[in-house]
Order: C-alpha cells, then sequence, then structure tokens
C-alpha cells in the first residue's frame, strides 16, 4: 500500500486545541509527522510591548487557562529581575504555594482529558470532581477560578482570607487519599496499561538532544527540575524530591504527573507549616524599568517556562521572549510517532499534557 498523510486535527478531540498533526501512514503504521501550529494565533509578544508592565500580568494569565498562575508568576519575576525589585519573604511563600496548587489542578485537568481520549469516562468523573474543589480555593483567595490576575510585579495582589489556610489543609486531607482512587483506576486496567506501556518510548539522550522538559523528561531518567537545579522563590528551603521514572515511555510520563500530584501536597504542607506569619506580601515596584534585560524561568506543569524581557527606560517593554515548554515537545512529535499505529496517536501526544495557548501564542 502507498504511503498518504492524513490529518488529525484540528477537530479531534485528541488536538486539545486548535492545531493539526499531519501524519503520513502506510495502512496503520505511521512513518512520519508534521505538526502544524498557527490556528491559535494571536501575536501576544507583539500586543504585549503596547502595554504597560502590569497591565501585561492578565494577558500573561491566558497563555494557558490551565496553568494561569505559573505564566503570570514567571514574567513577573522577569520584570522584577529587569527592575531589580525584591519580593517579599512571605510573599515568596505564597507565590510557591500557589504554583504547587497550579500544578495538582493542571495535572488533574490533564487526567480528566486523557481518560477519556483512551476510553476511561470514570476517571475525567473523578479529576473534576476534585479539581473543582482547587478552584474554590483560587477563587477564595482572588476571585476568579481560572485566570487569576493574582500575582503583582513586587509580590501578590492581597492576602489569603480569613480561614482560608484551613480550608487548604481540608482540602488537602480530602485530595490526598483520592489520587490512590485514579491509580486503582488506571494502574489495575489492563486495557488502560497496554495503550500507554512501551510506547513513543524516549530515552535520556533523545530528550536532551530534541531540549523536551517537564514531566516528559523525567519519565526518561533525567534528573532535571528547575525548582531543585536552579531553584527560585523558596524553593531551596522546602522538603521535597523530584519525580523521576526510568522507562521513557507513555505510561512512565503518567506516573510522573500522579507522582508530582502527591509531592506538591507535600510542598504545600511544608510551606504552611515554614511560611512567616505576618508581614508586606508586596512591594511598590517603579514605573518606568530600566534600559536593560530580565529573564526568568521556572518549573512549569509541563516543563520549563522562560520569559525574557528588554526595557528601554519606558512604562512599556521593548520586546518580550516566551520560551514554551510545549512548543519544544510538539516539535519532537516525529520522534515520538514513528513506527507506531494511528490508534496510538491520542495516547502518544495526550500524555504530552497539550495546551495550544502557550505554544501558539
Amino acid at each position: 500500500m502507498a504511503e498518504m498523510w492524513i490529518n488529525m486535527g484540528p477537530q479531534h478531540p485528541m488536538t486539545h486545541g486548535l492545531w493539526n498533526l499531519r501524519i503520513k501512514v502506510d495502512g496503520e503504521t505511521i512513518t512520519d509527522a508534521e505538526p502544524v501550529i498557527g490556528y491559535l494565533h494571536r501575536g501576544w509578544e507583539k500586543m504585549v510591548e503596547d502595554r504597560r508592565y502590569p497591565t501585561i500580568i492578565p494577558m500573561a494569565d491566558r497563555l494557558c487557562y490551565g496553568s494561569s498562575f505559573t505564566w503570570s508568576h514567571v514574567y513577573c519575576m522577569a520584570a522584577e529581575d529587569l527592575m531589580g525589585v525584591e519580593v517579599p519573604e512571605r510573599a515568596k511563600y505564597i507565590r510557591a504555594m500557589s504554583d504547587e496548587l497550579q500544578r495538582i489542578g493542571n495535572h488533574l485537568m490533564w487526567l480528566a482529558a486523557i481518560g477519556p481520549d483512551l476510553g476511561n469516562l470514570t476517571i475525567f468523573l473523578y479529576a473534576i470532581r476534585e479539581r473543582e474543589m482547587f478552584l474554590d480555593l483560587f477563587q477564595a483567595l482572588c476571585g476568579a477560578r481560572m485566570t487569576y490576575n493574582y500575582c503583582r510585579i513586587g509580590g501578590v495582589r492581597n492576602e489569603a482570607p480569613p480561614n482560608w489556610e484551613r480550608d487548604l489543609v481540608r482540602t488537602l486531607d480530602y485530595f490526598e487519599p483520592r489520587i490512590k482512587e485514579y491509580e486503582d483506576l488506571v494502574d489495575r486496567n489492563k486495557v488502560f496499561r497496554m495503550r500507554m506501556e512501551d510506547l513513543a518510548i524516549m530515552s535520556a539522550k533523545d530528550c536532551i538532544n530534541l531540549g523536551i522538559t517537564g514531566p516528559t523528561m523525567r519519565a526518561s531518567g533525567v534528573k532535571n527540575d528547575i525548582r531543585h537545579n536552579d531553584p527560585y522563590e523558596v524553593y531551596d528551603e522546602l522538603d521535597w524530591h523530584m519525580c523521576v521514572e526510568e522507562e521513557g515511555d507513555v505510561y512512565a510520563r503518567y506516573r510522573v504527573r500522579i507522582e508530582e500530584m502527591k509531592m506538591s501536597v507535600q510542598i504545600v504542607r511544608d510551606i504552611l507549616k515554614k511560611m512567616p506569619k505576618s508581614g508586606p506580601v508586596r512591594v511598590k515596584p517603579p514605573r518606568n524599568a530600566p534600559v536593560g534585560t530580565g529573564m526568568a524561568r521556572m518549573e512549569d506543569p509541563r516543563g520549563e517556562s522562560l520569559i525574557y524581557v528588554i526595557g528601554d527606560g519606558t512604562d512599556k517593554p521593548y520586546r518580550l521572549k516566551v520560551r514554551s515548554p510545549l512548543f519544544v515537545i510538539l516539535s519532537s512529535s516525529p520522534h515520538m510517532l514513528k513506527g507506531y499505529k494511528i490508534a496510538d496517536v491520542p495516547s502518544i501526544m495526550g500524555m504530552v499534557d497539550v495546551c495550544m495557548g502557550e505554544t501558539d501564542r
């Protein structure tokens, strides 16, 4: 049979956003692949050149609705690096805590999405059930459920309301045992395992050469996590460890994210113990940034996110550049898909947790 190109998107539910995955097939076997983006392009990096530094924060939230806080956080850190702003200690703890709550919420969204992709609707209902509780916490903290506009250049917008920490502990106490339910639904399901094990195997060398980061990289045995390798905020003061698997297949990527949810619960509990009980949560930054550059990177739920900003002495950036972890991971899709079957595509691509907002910008 002659080879032919077919499209998996932009309408296919596996795509999780507007993009098109073209695959070349010989019968049912994939011989090549080409990710095509541009269906969601908003010119984000160009738009921010006409906005003052504080007004970019809510736009950064919208780089990815699944990890809104981490994107506004990394932008604020880049602006602080440019302006030479030092963040109060309590604000650093609140930021790190919010990052980990966002990581849990993001991984729950990923788990809810990958379940129906592979024929398991129950896990969608379970994961969304718990995700709502974390959205409730963010709503109580800042008034929004998905795009928070909570981080600020110089700290965070406001203190937590009364009894918020009590509600947070109750949510963690409820959520932690639920992770075992997710594992029972997946790890003890033979069909689910067959659709993940020994698929899209990536060696540590492959991941490093392709620039892959995040859970996809750590699932191949690479011990690289910016929270550990290049600590920011207060991560170097916390009790936690990297979640790493060795197999490098789709199942290992699933396991890394499950373990990361457990670890995020541990990090948040440690933050609650060590966070100063009082103190300022914000300092006022200068209106105009100096002439120079600022850069910040952090461990987004999907990998290394980075923002580079150039100041020209005005209240607007001269230039701003985003490094999206998914942009890089999607570029490796030919490597991950070659030799596998059409039916494997939702499993392979869904497991990298696609978000086109940050990818296409």
